[in-house]
């Protein structure tokens, strides 16, 4: 049995995760509306740390400002009276028909200027409750044609508005910084930022790129037939991990938002080890939320939905276990060693090694023994073996 989540873990989840009502595109939904008051309290029951937010998760839209007013009074009582916390938040550029050409990226002039607007007054509530980081997930900046929409134009519109919104953030003095979401398609044929890498990409374009990082989701990589914890390894690399979307996804399809590790499960594995203790050869291990961006299944009925709450969690810290057993485990180190991976860590030029010394080293080309180096194995299977059985339990202490 795995101990329960306490707040120390970090575990998140947002408002739209557990309070989906379970309509899709072929069905109505299946559960009823919950009311974010209720979803704070019911979260820190099982363990959570934090709830998140789209501004019309918790003020539907076009709400007039008394109301307005009251919805955030009563969500702020619940945070005070459970200790949750708002790490994170995010704007809905993507549910209204206003935005159905793009927020950010909308042909039309006036909808680009309104979704500025509409961050702007989410940030300033994001900041008053608190929260360090600003997801922007593109749902809606992309295209069915191409012919449709100038992608040079709509990147520097993109460009634009995320360092304007640096900018509105440094001049309030707020101190969030932005996380950029990819997705290679859905709702869009095909979103502009489709995979981490291209996110990277554009971060460095920006004037304000030192506050602006990624929020990568595991299923949106996946469903473009990714390795998940490739990405954020370069992620985390480039120093660009402010954030990360935990869930499950069974193979290059829709969207499924699954309980985390109810896809592949030996992707999770090794993402929660590398999440937890870093790279193989050494390195910094992620010190954000862990935060959970998933849908109880339609199947469900409000019991499931805070079931699947709870699973996600429960899978989270058995794969921490585990991982921290695969981590000690002295066959586990013999094995690496066989597979070389400490040597990797080694630069390829020796320490004060010039292009010229290597031009020069005759062992490295002219005398090198390719053949007899292309015979030797390098123990990956049983290196991978000796992780499935720890991912799987059957190695325990």
């Amino acid at each position: 049995m795995t101990r329960k989540p306490t707040p120390e873990d970090r575990f998140a989840f947002g408002l739209w995760t557990v309070g989906w009502p379970a309509q899709d595109t072929f069905g109505v939904g299946t559960r009823p509306p919950l009311d974010p008051v209720e979803t704070v309290q019911r979260l820190a029951d099982l363990g959570a740390y934090g709830v998140t937010f789209h501004d019309d998760d918790l003020i539907p839209f076009g709400s007039p400002d008394t109301e307005r007013d009251r919805l955030i009074f009563r969500f702020k009582k619940a945070l005070e009276a459970t200790g949750m916390v708002v790490p994170t938040a995010t704007t809905n550029l993507f549910n209204h028909p206003v935005f159905k050409d793009g927020g950010f990226t909308s042909n039309d002039r006036s909808v680009r200027r309104f979704a500025l607007r509409k961050v702007m007054r989410n940030i300033d509530l994001a900041a008053e409750l608190g929260a360090s980081t600003y997801v922007m997930w593109g749902g809606r900046e992309g295209a069915e044609s191409d012919a449709a929409k100038d992608v040079v134009a709509a990147l520097e519109r993109y460009r634009e508005a995320v360092d304007t919104l640096a900018q509105y953030v440094t001049e309030q003095g707020y101190g969030l910084r932005f996380a950029l979401e990819p997705k290679p398609n859905e709702p869009r044929g095909d979103l502009l930022l489709p995979t981490i890498g291209h996110a990277l990409g554009f971060i460095s374009s920006l004037q304000y790129s030192h506050m602006v990082g990624l929020n990568p989701e595991v299923g949106h990589e996946q469903m473009a037939g990714l390795n998940f914890v490739h990405g954020i390894a370069q992620a985390m690399w480039h120093g660009k991990l402010f954030h990360i979307d935990l869930n499950g996804q069974r193979s290059v399809k829709f969207d499924q938002d699954l309980v985390f590790g109810h896809g592949d499960l030996l992707n999770a594995f090794f993402l929660v080890d590398l999440l937890e203790h870093g790279p193989l050869n050494g390195g910094p291990a992620y010190d954000g939320p862990r935060h959970f961006d998933y849908k109880p299944l339609r199947t469900e009925d409000i019991d499931g939905v805070w079931a699947s709450a709870a699973a996600n969690m429960s899978t989270y810290l058995l794969l921490k276990e585990r991982a921290a057993a695969f981590r000690a485990d002295p066959e586990v180190q013999e094995a690496l060693a066989t597979t070389r991976v400490p040597e990797l860590a080694e630069p390829t030029l020796a320490p004060g090694e010039s292009l010229q010394d290597l031009v020069a080293d005759r062992s490295a080309y002219e005398d090198y023994d390719a053949d007899a180096v292309g015979e030797r194995g390098y123990g990956v299977v049983a290196l991978n073996q000796l992780a499935v059985e720890h991912a799987l339990g059957a190695r325990l202490p």
